[in-house]
């Protein structure tokens, strides 16, 4: 018997002890982690959420098995949220689907769910119709039976199967109802109980995970009331994959206990907000680099070409790329540099003659 074949399947049960417990535990994680990035200066927040987003966005489609260019990604993110960034390059429709997709969902965490607004992020994911070789229903609720197989042609394995078309727009519509409704359930708890109930009903032809993930984080949004995303759930999904998947088969053919599912979900949020310092370790760099620095008088072109070094966007720096880049001659360039290796912020390296170039002094 499947989880959706139980009378009353959406009154979750769960040990409300043991959940309550590492609960307590991962929101304090959260409220230093918060409280960390919001130290940060509002650029840094910014290049922090744009880092963190397109990670969440490639994640979340790998675990679909499909590819997401970073950069367009990056572009993309950047452009929408006004963040300045190096190295923008133009977005292919689908990726600016994706895109307005979680933005939608994170910046617009407070504005209640619909069926409109799930079509609509349905759409943006299937522009043209189809996914891959088939056609198949979009911005609407699937009319046909919906199973979850894996397995050569032939040989498949049935994971699971989703309540009857029939059933899902009442289905829905309750989902939806309780999405909305403030019942006092601490929204950490409301956000790993959505992505189960959600998944669970697959209402879509095809998307499901993607807009499951997307519900996810705006519920996780709500939590933090911010728009603000520093750490990425779907990357760490995408790191246990197989264990994801065989947490929720053996709660969507379980007893109609939950706790298994949702201590699972709540020690992957665990590890998003512990690898939030090495996703954003460049940022946070950046970020201690110019807090020692404060005192120091730079113009514009030295800001940004000293920022572009901790992105590693033109590998090693020389005069000659100092001028180019940042559009001067060779001896503004030169005189750019003196200036902050007299100040400690570049040193010269080994190399010498035409070789010579220099490197940033980050400790």
């Amino acid at each position: 018997m499947y989880l959706h074949q139980r009378d009353n399947w959406w009154e979750f049960k769960y040990d409300a002890q043991a959940v309550l417990n590492r609960l307590g535990e991962v929101r304090a994680k959260q409220g230093q982690m918060l409280g960390r990035m919001s130290s940060l200066g509002f650029d840094f927040q910014g290049e922090a959420m744009l880092t963190t987003m397109s990670l969440e966005l490639v994640r979340s489609s790998e675990i679909e098995g499909e590819s997401l260019d970073m950069s367009q990604v990056r572009s993309s993110i950047a452009r929408r949220l006004g963040i300045e960034t190096a190295g923008i390059v133009p977005a292919s429709r689908y990726v600016e689907g994706v895109v307005e997709m979680l933005l939608d969902a994170t910046q617009h965490y407070d504005q209640p769910l619909s069926d409109d607004r799930l079509f609509g992020w349905h759409n943006v994911l299937f522009p043209s119709g189809r996914s891959g070789l088939y056609t198949i229903e979009v911005a609407k609720y699937r009319s046909g039976e919906m199973q979850v197989v894996s397995g050569p042609m032939g040989h498949e394995a049935v994971h699971y199967e989703a309540p009857k078309p029939e059933r899902v727009p009442a289905e829905m519509h309750r989902f939806i109802d309780w999405v909305n409704n403030d019942d006092g359930l601490d929204l950490v708890i409301k956000s790993g109980i959505a992505h189960l109930w959600f998944v669970s009903i697959h209402p879509f032809d095809d998307g499901n995970g993607r807009i499951t993930r997307a519900i996810t984080d705006m519920l996780l949004a709500r939590s933090e009331h911010s728009p603000k995303r520093f750490y990425s759930m779907s990357n760490e999904i995408k790191l246990c994959q197989k264990e994801y998947y065989d947490v929720l088969e053996r709660t969507q053919r379980g007893d109609g206990d939950i706790t298994e599912w949702l201590l699972w979900f709540l020690d992957c949020l665990d590890r998003a907000l512990s690898s939030t310092e090495d996703t954003l370790s460049s940022v946070l760099e950046k970020a201690r680099f110019w807090e020692r620095h404060a005192g120091l008088v730079v113009n514009e072109r030295q800001r940004r070409i000293i920022n572009m070094q901790f992105d590693g966007f033109f590998g090693k720096l020389t005069s000659s790329k100092w001028a180019k880049i940042g559009k001067c001659s060779s001896d503004t360039a030169l005189n750019d540099i003196r200036y902050l290796i007299e100040n400690g912020v570049l040193r010269k390296n080994d190399e010498g003659g035409r070789s010579t170039n220099y490197s940033l002094v980050k400790e």
